[in-house]
């Protein structure tokens, strides 16, 4: 047609009605054109707001990390009768605030309480022998994984033939013994509804109660059994390189925050790179690399 305007009619009484299909079209494209980069641009707004908001940026400028732990775990996580913490995790964690030319600050929480307080935004990071869940992958992130772990049964050495597999631990007159609101419970409630369960509140002293016989049996990782049992002579941890479970313990981090994950990744990766972790492991956990 020429570049020309095309015309065209009628209304609803036979009135020629004329109109640019040309005209309206570019208009109309100009008007949406508009409308996507004002979308494009608040976009671009909302991400660098999300971004200006990451862990990482708010650590570099505060210079303080804060550190979720139950200080109750050893060898990961311990309160001493001093205030201060130690263990394996206490030292990571000290080592990656110095990376970040922060100072640590604890966050004390207990295994009941470790995700409300970790959704509750009380910590940028949660160490402590934290196991790798599905569940807790539902409202957080973790980083990437430091060590395989399982669990197994600490039992007196006495009664080491009698809790070999789950079809033995699994009865009523099994009497097992937990600390309250972690991921040992949630193997029991799982794997031995049939056994007795006490749950106890205390993770320090809890292994006393195996000693003085008042109870047969915890359910834990094959890294704690393997520490108590070197504390307790009569304890014993139960095929620890073939545990019960498979698992993984890992750093948690929040949720959707991709600039936060990224950065304590590659520093697990360099720490384990380097030798630092095995060093630091060496420490508090004998020979364990």
């Amino acid at each position: 047609m020429g570049g020309r305007s095309q015309h065209f009619c009628c209304g609803s009484n036979n009135t020629p009605v004329y109109g640019t299909i040309v005209g309206q079209t570019h208009y109309e494209n100009s008007q949406e054109n508009i409308k996507m980069k004002k979308i494009v641009f608040s976009l671009l707004l909302a991400s660098s707001a999300v971004q200006a908001q990451s862990h990482l940026d708010t650590i570099l400028s505060s210079k303080t990390l804060r550190v979720c732990t139950t200080g109750d775990y050893k060898p990961y996580s311990f309160l001493r009768p001093d205030g201060q913490y130690e263990g394996l995790d206490i030292s990571m964690a000290n080592a990656l605030a110095t990376s970040l030319g922060a100072k640590v600050e604890w966050v004390p929480t207990t295994w009941k309480t470790l995700m409300p307080d970790f959704l509750a935004k009380q910590c940028d990071i949660a160490v402590g022998g934290v196991s790798v869940t599905l569940k807790r992958q539902q409202t957080a992130w973790f980083a990437r994984p430091l060590d395989v772990d399982g669990k197994i049964p600490l039992v007196r050495c006495t009664d080491k033939d009698r809790f070999q597999t789950i079809e033995q631990l699994n009865r009523p007159d099994v009497r097992l013994i937990e600390p309250a609101g972690g991921t040992n419970e949630a193997f029991v409630h799982s794997h031995l509804p049939k056994a007795s369960l006490t749950l106890f509140h205390d993770n320090v002293t809890i292994f006393q109660q195996l000693v003085d016989k008042k109870a047969d049996v915890m359910i834990t990782d094959a890294s704690e059994a393997r520490f108590q049992q070197q504390h307790y002579p009569t304890l014993c941890a139960i095929n620890p390189d073939k545990p019960l479970q498979y698992g993984e313990k890992a750093y948690m981090i929040p949720r959707d925050d991709i600039s936060w994950k990224l950065y304590v990744d590659q520093w697990v990766h360099l720490s384990t790179a380097t030798g630092e972790y095995r060093d630091i492991a060496r420490q508090w956990m004998g020979a364990k690399p």
